[in-house]
């Protein structure tokens, strides 16, 4: 049963997965959606442009068909004019293959899966071509909703089409009394208007169509537990490990510390719990720095180190307590613990201005001035 658990696909996906999947060519994306955003484009690029390609193009095959007795008869000529005739018709249609070129990149882009350029995606992968996973393809429920969306398309848009028509189905019959030319370009605007509104009706198929494709996408590229596990691995590296690199990141930090313990001025020690060792140069200090603090077994290291230098130790318990709580390592003390500090190295200073002064034993000092909010 745990292995049944840890082989279910429950967990999200990463962002290294997502990364992988949109190298493989696995993006959200939606046919549905695609097909209606160029339909609609390719509508609005007709309505819009359409009688600019369509005097453009008979202008060219008028040019192209009016040909002068020298030309008809110059073998060199027919080359040329149907060279000249390709890149006009290129010009001509370049703007609406433009509109439909952003119209194909849009979809994907809308459901944030961009545009995938990535080698894997298109690269030929024969096992395309295995039968019996086509069939397996074909009839997986995936299948089945794309015939059901099939299905539905064909009877939507037959129905819409059908109801148009025949609504129409009198305008249509009057073109027969219009002028030629008037008679097309009616004949044109009405094409372009019936192709807008049969498109549109994708715009039903693609409000069902969206949602499911962006649930689908999220259950291919769910997880299962071990993977997570697996990835974090790679990723972060053995829990083991990363305990040992950070014990030993914590030892080189201690040792640091400690090494800095025989250039403080004076150790506030609480007097067993805590030890809080003090630095201050009136020269070149804003105010006091805390350059080393412990408690317990590395409050005993640093007092023992400080004997062996010689430096000052001075049980002021609250003072300790304050210092420890409220100050990290290399940071200057607070500004409501600098008066309490400054009697404590003034005193500290000042024995040591006596000649031959070593340190005996610890110094207590009691009643400074700690405030209310600094009492631990």
């Amino acid at each position: 049963m745990a292995e049944q658990a840890a082989q279910e696909r429950t967990e999200e996906a990463t962002p290294r997965r997502l990364q992988q999947a949109k190298e493989k060519g696995q993006i959200p994306n939606s046919r549905e959606l695609n097909t209606l955003l160029m339909l609609m484009m390719a509508g609005a690029a007709l309505w819009l442009i359409g009688p600019y390609v369509a005097k453009g193009m008979m202008n060219l095959i008028s040019s192209s068909l009016n040909l002068t007795r020298e030309q008809i008869f110059d073998p060199t000529a027919m080359p040329a004019l149907f060279e000249n005739a390709i890149f006009d018709a290129l010009g001509i249609i370049t703007p609406f293959f433009v509109i439909m070129v952003v119209a194909a990149i849009a979809g994907p882009v809308s459901l944030g899966g961009g545009v995938n350029f990535s080698s894997q995606a298109i690269a030929f992968k024969w096992d395309k071509l295995d039968p019996i996973k086509g069939m397996k393809r074909v009839f997986a429920w995936r299948g089945l909703v794309e015939l059901l969306k099939a299905l539905f398309k064909f009877i939507i848009i037959g129905l819409v089409a059908i109801i148009f028509l025949y609504s129409q189905f009198d305008e249509y019959l009057r073109l027969s009394d219009e002028p030629v030319k008037q008679g097309i370009a009616h004949t044109s605007s009405m094409l372009v208007v019936a192709f807008l509104v049969i498109a549109s009706t994708m715009t039903l198929i693609a409000m069902v169509d969206v949602p499911f494709q962006l649930w689908d996408y999220k259950q291919q590229v769910k997880m299962t537990f071990q993977e997570v596990k697996d990835e974090n691995k790679d990723t972060e590296g053995n829990p083991e490990v990363r305990g040992r690199v950070r014990k030993m990141q914590r030892d080189i930090a201690q040792q640091r510390m400690m090494a800095e313990v025989p250039k403080a001025d004076v150790i506030v020690t609480n007097p067993e719990h805590y030890s809080v060792a003090l630095k201050y140069d009136q020269n070149s200090m804003d105010a006091p720095l805390v350059i080393a603090k412990g408690v317990d077994l590395i409050a005993f290291q640093i007092r023992n180190i400080a004997r062996e230098h010689n430096v000052p130790i001075v049980t002021a318990p609250p003072l300790a307590r304050a210092l420890h709580f409220t100050t990290e390592i290399d940071h200057p003390i607070p500004h409501n613990l600098y008066l309490a500090v400054a009697q404590v190295l003034a005193y500290v200073f000042q024995l040591k201005r006596k000649r031959g002064w070593q340190q005996r034993g610890d110094l207590k000092m009691g009643n400074l001035p700690i405030p209310d909010d600094m009492q631990y």
